[in-house]
């Protein structure tokens, strides 16, 4: 269904013949709005330290509040799937940012584990929102040969909010204490629906997007356009090996983002105003990993290589490239470990933006954002027994080392698996 009242328009002959850098424009938005997601997001993961100490937390109740944020992300994953494909892109994504931005401003009023577990689940079903609206846009506003570098620049957006949170937590916190992080932090999301709602609007019905644009947006082959039932997705191989890819794989990145500070905390003995240089470089490496991932496929499809061998080329040397990070926990040089877990983001946002390209290689249009939602949620399933791992761990036996193991070469595995389901990509609509 439309997402808003067509508006007044020029004929399309009247619309510009030169292609223009609109549909740039838009992943632009996405890329701010997965920005401000991960900032909201790993706030928590900063503070780890601070909190735990002020408000006497054990490894064990900070594990249990990241289980509920990721079991709230996983209820709101398959919930705004399918939402965002019934009422489409821009009223979807509206709800989500307005939900997830006052959960984040409500962690400032609360202090125990309980009231940050209900916080965080609020939270989590408002960030669900982001990646199914963002790769449906993705799949509406660009053709397939531009999508994995388009969804890595939208996935980029994560490792920037993971820059510049450690970045800007602590200046909050020595001056005004922590709640004004959360406070702070959850405010920006406003700005940025103000100016999605203003902004965005379908292909079609965007006032001056040019001819030429037009056409290369709607350049590839006729897709499958009639509404999929919800239960027919799960007859489509994509789908699960899209769930399959993101179970695995995705708890690796919840490691990263929810424990390295404690990881850098425990081994190096950094605290808040010590560990924030050690994470930019990490998720700035992890940046060049996402948008180069998209841009690999990208360049090896357009110099003749097909779609299938484009996509998975470059998932192979992203699930290689993770494989040192086996050894991040035993070294005693603090910027060697730097140096292997950055390549291990790096490679890990490679394998999201050709991951997420796929569904769109193989689901049709209108069930993409329903897909996402349903793999994403696999994925945050993921992080919760990855959460009560890594908790019960710590509280036995006090390294990381046998998650970093485990996280070295589970992502040869996924890919193997998801090459066994999808031999060749095409888009397939279930029967």
């Amino acid at each position: 269904m439309n997402e808003a009242a067509p508006l007044n328009r020029t004929q399309p002959t009247e619309r510009s013949p030169v292609a223009g850098h609109v549909r740039w424009t838009i992943a632009a938005l996405l890329f701010f709005a997965t920005t401000i997601n991960y900032l909201d997001r790993q706030v928590l993961g900063v503070l780890k330290p601070t909190l735990t100490t002020e408000l006497h937390w054990s490894e064990t109740d900070y594990a249990d509040i990241v289980f509920w944020f990721q079991a709230a992300y996983a209820i709101g994953l398959l919930g705004f799937g399918r939402i965002i494909d019934r009422i489409g892109t821009r009223r979807g994504y509206a709800v989500a940012i307005g939900v997830w931005s006052v959960a984040a401003i409500l962690h400032a009023g609360v202090r125990s584990a309980v009231g940050f577990a209900v916080v965080r689940f609020t939270l989590g079903l408002g960030e669900a929102g982001n990646f199914p609206a963002g790769i449906k846009t993705i799949a509406e506003w660009f053709p397939k040969r531009e999508r994995a570098l388009a969804a890595g620049l939208m996935n980029a957006g994560s490792n920037v909010g993971a820059v510049i949170t450690p970045l800007l937590v602590p200046v909050l916190v020595l001056a005004f204490g922590w709640r004004s992080a959360f406070i702070v932090t959850g405010a920006i999301g406003f700005i940025w629906l103000a100016a999605w709602l203003m902004i965005y609007r379908v292909p079609r019905e965007y006032k001056r997007l040019g001819a030429a644009e037009l056409a290369l947006i709607e350049s590839d082959p006729p897709e499958p356009t009639a509404p999929v039932r919800w239960s027919a997705l799960f007859r489509l191989r994509a789908t699960w090996a899209f769930i399959v890819a993101k179970f695995l794989t995705d708890p690796i990145w919840y490691l990263f983002l929810f424990w390295l500070p404690d990881f850098f905390a425990k081994t190096y003995h950094l605290d808040l105003t010590t560990f924030g240089p050690p994470l930019v470089v990490i998720f700035v490496l992890a940046d060049v990993g996402s948008i180069g991932g998209g841009w690999l496929s990208a360049t090896l499809i357009k110099r003749g290589f097909s779609v299938n061998d484009g996509r998975k080329i470059a998932l192979l040397v992203s699930a290689v490239l993770v494989i040192p990070v086996a050894f991040a926990s035993g070294v005693s040089n603090l910027w060697l470990a730097v140096a292997i877990l950055g390549l291990a983001a790096a490679a890990h946002q490679g394998w999201s933006s050709n991951l997420y390209a796929l569904v769109t290689d193989t689901v049709p249009k209108s069930a993409v954002a329903s897909v996402i939602g349903i793999g994403s949620a696999a994925g945050a399933v993921g992080g919760m027994i990855m959460a009560k791992s890594v908790g019960a761990i710590l509280e036995s036996i006090g390294s990381y080392q046998p998650i970093f193991i485990w996280a070295s070469s589970i992502y040869l595995v996924a890919l193997l698996i998801v090459h066994l389901l999808l031999p060749r990509l095409r888009v397939i609509a279930p029967d």
